[in-house]
């Protein structure tokens, strides 16, 4: 049983002990059977304890119309804001209406509860948040009433809307302060990527090093490195399967036990995202997902010159794209096969991985980003490993904003870091705009963040053209 997200200790060697005994089927694992696939409508409306007969068939109704055009993410937010956010939250109130038609009060304390209202255990609801749920609201009621004028069905869940347009009037102006908000984000950290990438090569070097100073030596032996006595030992505390596939070093000063397989591992992956992201601009979810098949090769016809692409399958906007490939991206890229090949004993290992948005698990394919869990088989990488070790490369590198604050970087941070270096130098953005797969130049111009020195550069630029072209005056 899972409690806050964790299996109580030992569960998972006991797993792998009744898979090896035939007990279980053999080869599964613990975490593939947690792995639930994606549920329907009807069972995920219900997890919100609908108690009104009728709201709960108008809520299952509208859902799976809408499900078709939804990706499964966005689908499982929109059950959670109508279901729960919105009519759960009207019964635990309310508990005597069975009617979507809401008298005035209880629309208005509804409205003044979601704005108020902090979710336990999460960050209070910010404005673009709190606009997402009313415009959801909005957009159940008005869409049942448009249905009901072409199907007479609907009729009887159509009811007046408690959400009126006054009340999301300030959604853009809110957006135009989120977009603020990450510019400013943008302005503080690219400065910093540079000194960023310097610490993560430089610490998955130092990481290489110990290790193999480490392997160097018997167990049981002691060594010296960077002038610190180090004891090698066994892992313990390790599953019987797990002793001799790492490298356990003590530290005599301090006593203090090292993995350092893991941590050299966890240094090389943190080099590795940081080097992509800043490279590519994608976004985590292609990042996860690019394959040693995505590199590939174009001929130009010009010139018959061969490029190196990087092919981005469909993400976000289902826009699949062709990124070229830099020779700094094209070393790291190699790096990464090369690590991979040496595992995979001359070809990268075929990994499945699941997707926990999505709740679909891949097919095998050559994953870039993949790597061994509990000793076990390789497997592609979550969302949560690429943010916890992100996290450790940044705090290794320990970089601070203007006010001496640990400065904190998300995947997302690197791709609007990419847009800006790249519109800034010169890139033409409705270029940059299918570089980055966005549909339209505005999104890729609220993601172009100006500092002010380009814009002082611009501006006097713009004052020297417009005197050249001034008439000299007559004497």
């Amino acid at each position: 049983m899972l409690r806050h997200g964790r299996s109580p200790r030992g569960i998972r060697t006991a797993w792998d002990v009744l898979s090896r005994t035939g007990v279980l089927p053999a080869g599964s694992t613990m975490q593939v059977a947690l792995n639930r696939g994606q549920r329907p409508v009807a069972e995920l409306v219900d997890r919100h304890g609908i108690r009104s007969r009728t709201v709960r068939t108008a809520l299952i109704r509208y859902l799976t119309v809408r499900r078709p055009a939804m990706d499964y993410a966005s689908l499982y937010t929109l059950v959670s804001v109508l279901a729960g956010v919105f009519w759960a939250d009207i019964e635990r109130h309310h508990p005597d209406i069975d009617s979507l038609h809401l008298p005035e009060d209880v629309a208005l304390a509804w409205k003044e509860r979601v704005r108020r209202t902090r979710r336990a255990g999460r960050p209070a609801r910010t404005p673009t948040g709190l606009y997402e749920v009313l415009t959801a609201v909005r957009g159940f009621y008005l869409d049942i009433a448009e249905w009901a004028h072409h199907d007479p069905s609907w009729a009887q869940f159509a009811a007046p809307s408690p959400v009126r347009r006054g009340d999301t009037a300030g959604f853009q102006k809110a957006r135009q302060q989120v977009t603020a908000r990450m510019n400013q984000r943008v302005r503080t950290r690219l400065p910093q990527v540079d000194l960023l990438v310097e610490a993560a090569d430089r610490h998955r070097t130092e990481q290489r090093r110990f290790l193999e100073a480490a392997q160097a030596v018997e167990i049981g032996a002691t060594f010296v490195h960077d002038e610190v006595a180090y004891l090698r030992g066994t892992g313990k505390t390790a599953p019987a399967r797990l002793r001799g596939a790492n490298v356990v070093v003590v530290d005599l000063a301090t006593m203090t036990r090292l993995n350092l397989t893991r941590s050299e591992d966890d240094a090389f992956w943190g080099w590795a995202i940081v080097e992509t992201l800043r490279h590519t601009g994608i976004r985590i979810e292609e990042l996860l997902e690019l394959t040693q098949l995505a590199l590939v090769s174009y001929r130009l016809p010009s010139t018959g010159e061969v490029v190196p692409l990087l092919q981005i399958v469909p993400s976000k906007g289902n826009q699949e794209r062709l990124l070229l490939v830099s020779p700094e991206l094209a070393s790291v890229l190699a790096t990464i096969i090369t690590r991979l090949r040496a595992v995979g004993g001359g070809s990268v290992p075929i990994v499945s991985r699941f997707d926990i948005h999505e709740r679909v698990t891949g097919p095998p394919l050559p994953l870039l980003f993949q790597r061994r869990v509990n000793g076990q088989l390789q497997r592609g990488m979550s969302y949560h490993t690429v943010y916890k070790i992100l996290r450790a490369a940044v705090a290794h590198a320990d970089l601070r904003d203007p006010a001496g604050e640990p400065l904190h970087f998300t995947p997302h941070d690197f791709r609007r870091i990419f847009a800006t270096e790249a519109v800034t130098g010169g890139l033409p953005i409705h270029i940059a705009a299918r570089v980055l797969g966005h549909q339209s130049v505005t999104t890729t111009q609220a993601y172009h963040a100006v500092f002010q020195d380009d814009l002082v550069r611009a501006y006097r630029s713009f004052l020297d053209s417009r005197r050249a072209a001034r008439p000299v005056s007559c004497v």
